[in-house]
C-alpha cells in the first residue's frame, strides 16, 4: 500500500467526500494506527480547499482535549507528478451523530451528556482563541469514552473576520447564529449558540424553528423565536432552560462554553473536562480552598 511522507502507510479506505479520501493507516515511525485524510490532487491544486485542509491541521494541532479528535501532522506528497496534500489525525471508533440521530431523539441524559461533551472540547479550543464555526452533528462523532469534534477546517481566531473576502459565510446554515448574518468578527458565543441548536435537535428530532428552505432557517435565526421544547419526562428544567439560553438572538445573553458545559453536565451528572478558570482568580481561590480544588477536578 501508498507511503505518505516515508511513514504513513495506506491500509484501508474509511470513507469517501468530494474533496479527500479518510483512511485508516499505520505510522511506522510511532507504530501507532492513525487516520489520514487524503485531499484529491485537484483539491490539493485548488487553494481555498488546501489552505482549509492546512487550517484544519493547524488549529487542531494548538490543543488537546479528550472531547476533540487530536490532530497529529499535516503534509504533502507525490505520485505520478501530482501533488496531493494530506492531514494525520487520531483513529477514533465511533458513530457520527448525525447517523444515531437518524432513530429519532435521543434520551434527554444522551443528549445533555453528548451536548456538555462538545461544550467542554469547544471551551478548550475557545480557551486557545478558535472558534469552530461548524458544529452540527456530522463533526461530532460518539466513541466509547465520549464525544469528539471533527473537522476545524473553516475554524477561526477569535476576533477574525467572519467571512471570506467576498462576503461569503462558511458553516451550515442550520447552525448559524444570528450576529454571523451581519458578518461580524468571529466569537465563541457563536459556537455556543451552535450548540443549543444540536442540544435542541438532539432532544426533539428536529430544528427549533419550522423551516423548509436554508432561506427560511436564515430568517429564522435572525427573527424567530425558538419553539419551546415539548414536556420531555424526566428532564430536569435546567437543561430546557440551558437550551433556551444558548439559543438567545444577542449573544452577551448567552452562557460561555465553559458555563454551559458545567450546566449540562450537572444536569445529567457526568464529568467534563473544562479549562481551570479559576485560576486567574487566585482571591476567590484563597477565599475557597475547596471550591478551588473541585474546579480544577472537574
Amino acid at each position: 500500500m501508498r507511503c505518505l511522507g516515508g511513514r504513513y502507510r495506506l491500509r484501508r479506505k474509511l470513507g469517501q467526500g468530494g474533496m479527500a479520501t479518510v483512511w485508516q493507516a499505520h505510522d511506522e515511525v510511532l507504530d501507532r494506527d492513525v487516520a489520514v485524510k487524503l485531499l484529491t490532487p485537484e483539491h490539493t491544486a485548488d487553494q481555498e480547499a488546501f489552505d482549509r485542509a492546512r487550517n484544519e491541521a493547524r488549529s487542531g494541532a494548538r490543543f488537546a482535549h479528550p472531547n476533540v479528535v487530536s490532530v497529529y501532522d499535516f503534509g504533502t506528497s507525490k505520485r505520478a507528478g501530482r501533488g496531493t496534500a494530506y492531514l494525520v489525525m487520531e483513529l477514533v471508533d465511533g458513530q457520527p451523530l448525525d447517523e444515531v440521530m437518524h432513530g429519532g431523539p435521543l434520551d434527554w441524559q444522551v443528549a445533555g451528556r453528548v451536548c456538555a461533551e462538545v461544550s467542554a472540547g469547544l471551551a478548550a479550543a475557545h480557551t486557545y482563541g478558535i472558534v469552530h464555526r461548524d458544529i452540527k452533528p456530522a463533526n461530532v462523532v460518539l466513541t466509547a469514552s465520549g464525544a469528539k469534534i471533527l473537522d476545524f477546517g473553516v475554524a477561526a481566531r477569535t476576533g477574525d473576520p467572519d467571512h471570506l473576502p467576498d462576503g461569503t459565510l462558511l458553516g451550515t446554515p442550520a447552525y448559524l447564529a444570528p450576529e454571523r448574518l451581519d458578518r461580524g468578527p468571529s466569537s465563541p458565543s457563536a459556537d455556543v449558540y451552535a450548540v443549543g441548536v444540536l442540544l435542541y435537535q438532539c432532544l426533539t428530532g428536529r430544528l427549533p424553528w419550522r423551516a423548509d428552505t436554508d432561506e427560511q432557517v436564515l430568517h429564522a435565526h435572525r427573527y424567530t423565536a425558538p419553539a419551546p421544547l415539548p414536556p420531555i419526562p424526566g428532564m430536569p428544567e435546567d437543561l430546557a432552560e440551558v437550551c433556551t439560553a444558548c439559543l438567545d438572538k444577542v449573544p452577551e445573553c448567552r452562557p460561555t462554553s465553559v458555563a454551559l458545559a458545567l450546566i449540562l453536565a450537572a444536569a445529567v451528572d457526568v464529568a467534563v473536562h473544562v479549562p481551570p478558570v479559576l485560576r486567574a482568580r487566585p482571591s476567590a481561590a484563597a477565599a475557597d480552598p475547596a471550591l478551588h480544588a473541585s474546579t480544577l477536578a472537574i
